[in-house]
């Protein structure tokens, strides 16, 4: 059996979950001015240096603003924009996901039938590569989020249409999170089964193989539709 190393995290790493905690849970809420960076040290007993960088990484990521003369805020999660970072898909709430999820099955299902006609060897042997580290990777959720997220875009540029391309890139940062928290729930929860999502792929892949358009279609359906079911389950 391989174990995962842990690695300790540095003191503003510690500060930087918590406050991102804080965050999501809505304690602290969209445009919510945070303590200063004294007052901050002091509830958390650590340095301002650790403060400071913690602020930083979460500015960094997207959601925390910092105003002159006037302090830190916490930023809003727009839906609208959708170019965010993966870091904003953090903040996703149930309405976010269903809403993603309805955005994957309207692109992803079409997208999968076109790549079914259109693939080349090339795009198949992408996917397999893709799908054999998926395989590799089963206990660790980040690559093997990785793998997933390029076995989906490797369809997506198999499908031949720059404009479908495109919108996959403009969702890929939610769809990498999704991916990431199935995985997670995957390997550490009752919701779902690892062995099962490398077997949905498989069966996409193999209707892509065989130039399916319509299987192709429904084995995405039924992938879409299990990954929804599990987030689902696990969030309730």
């Amino acid at each position: 059996m391989k174990y995962k190393q842990i690695k300790p995290k540095k003191i503003y790493e510690q500060v930087a979950d918590e406050l991102l905690a804080l965050i999501k849970n809505g304690d602290l809420k969209p445009g919510e001015k945070l303590a200063s960076v004294t007052q901050l040290a002091e509830n958390f007993n650590v340095g301002r240096s650790a403060i400071r960088e913690a602020l930083a990484t979460l500015r960094a990521m997207g959601l925390i603003e910092m105003k002159q003369g006037e302090g830190t805020y916490v930023k809003a999660f727009e839906p609208e924009g959708i170019l965010y970072p993966l870091q904003h898909a953090l903040l996703m709430n149930e309405e976010d996901r269903r809403e993603l999820m309805e955005v994957r099955h309207i692109l992803e299902t079409g997208i999968v039938a076109s790549a079914a006609l259109n693939r080349s060897d090339e795009d198949l042997a992408q996917m397999e590569n893709a799908l054999a580290e998926m395989k590799e990777f089963t206990g660790d959720p980040e690559k093997g989020e990785k793998a997933d997220l390029a076995f989906h875009m490797m369809i997506a540029q198999a499908a031949r249409n720059k404009l479908l391309l495109r919108l996959m890139h403009h969702v890929s940062d939610m769809t990498a999170e999704s991916m990431r928290e199935t995985r997670q729930i995957s390997l550490f929860g009752k919701e779902s089964d690892p062995e099962e999502l490398n077997e949905q792929h498989e069966a996409i892949l193999h209707a892509i193989r065989m130039q399916q358009p319509e299987q192709a279609r429904l084995a995405m359906e039924a992938h879409l539709e299990y990954v929804a079911g599990v987030l689902r389950k696990y969030l309730e």
